[in-house]
């Protein structure tokens, strides 16, 4: 009785193994790279304070009497989240982008999604109303969404 080994097919899952240790470990590595990025970006005192001051005034504004004001809170509201983000690092061209690639650190950011398309009726369309109540629960979104970021 004689045994033979087919070397071609043993060398072949060799180099499968080594090709898998290889992926396995550059993924390893991007993985530890994307969860240091996420780490290390936080707002420095100035920039925090900054904005605040700004939050202030968008609740003061929001207070204000007349549905333009509310419109003009909500659409500043929006900003100060996108621009909260950007300092963040977070990738994207548009807020919804940024949005999207920040729920992965910060889950509860999916709530603030329904304030985002108010800002963008708003934006978009001419004869959108908005109701007083609609202005206050988007603040409230966006004001708990840029908490939890600590940009306020």
């Amino acid at each position: 009785m004689t045994f033979t080994i087919d070397v071609g097919a043993a060398g072949r899952i060799i180099a499968v193994l080594a090709f898998a240790l290889v992926v396995a470990a550059i993924i390893a590595l991007l993985f530890s790279r994307i969860r240091r990025f996420f780490a290390s970006r936080s707002f420095d005192g100035s920039d925090r304070e900054a904005m605040r001051r700004r939050w202030r005034e968008i609740e003061q504004m929001q207070a204000a009497p007349g549905e333009m004001s509310r419109k003009v809170a909500v659409l500043e509201a929006d900003k100060l989240l996108d621009h909260a983000l950007k300092a963040l690092g977070m990738p994207g061209v548009t807020l919804g982008e940024r949005l999207k690639f920040a729920q992965y650190k910060y889950p509860e950011l999916r709530d603030v999604w329904w304030a985002h398309k108010v800002r963008n009726q708003l934006a978009h369309e001419a004869s959108f109303h908005l109701d007083a109540g609609v202005a206050r629960n988007a603040l409230k979104a966006f004001e708990k969404a840029l908490t939890r970021i600590g940009a306020i």
